[in-house]
């Protein structure tokens, strides 16, 4: 018997994951209303929530979900060999895999979604920025920055967009 994946499973998995650990829809829309909004007076939730969960529809997406997460879940369960283990439990500066793994989001959206990953990444805004917060009994070494990756793509999707409106209405 061959290997066989639903896609619906992943996108299923990958969406009660994110719920499990915290994040909603509405937080990742807050975030890339937060990078979008000086650039374009009119923009609104909905179209923040539309462009998530476009970007969250994504297999390349959901893949990079499902093995952040679980790899912060092996680490809170102090179940990675060392000094991984210590790597990824205290989120050390010199480890980023992390941070590539985001990427590989971002990637989907062009060189637009890397800047505002990089804005991102370094104020972190909202839900990055509790996500981050490493006193509690979740550690989201990969989390923040695939919530992070995930709002600056959907934020990208949403400036592609705009540019297109933009010249189809010159015309």
């Amino acid at each position: 018997m061959s290997y066989s994946l639903n896609s619906k499973q992943v996108a299923e998995a990958s969406a009660f994951w994110l719920t499990k650990r915290g994040v909603t829809m509405e937080d990742i829309a807050e975030l890339t209303y937060f990078l979008q909004k000086d650039y374009y007076a009119s923009l609104t939730m909905d179209e923040c929530r539309a462009s998530v969960e476009q970007v969250l529809g994504k297999r390349e997406v959901q893949n990079a979900i499902l093995t952040g997460i679980q790899l912060d879940v092996l680490a809170e369960e102090g179940k990675l060999l060392s000094p991984l283990q210590e790597m990824i439990e205290n989120d050390e500066g010199l480890y980023g895999c992390d941070e590539i793994l985001a990427l590989s989001i971002v990637n989907v959206y062009g060189s637009i979604g890397l800047t505002n990953f990089g804005y991102i990444d370094k104020i972190k805004p909202g839900l990055v920025g509790r996500l981050n917060d490493k006193s509690g009994e979740h550690k989201h070494t990969f989390l923040d920055d695939i919530v992070g990756a995930i709002a600056a793509s959907a934020s990208s999707r949403i400036a592609h967009r705009k540019q297109k409106e933009k010249e189809d209405n010159q015309m």
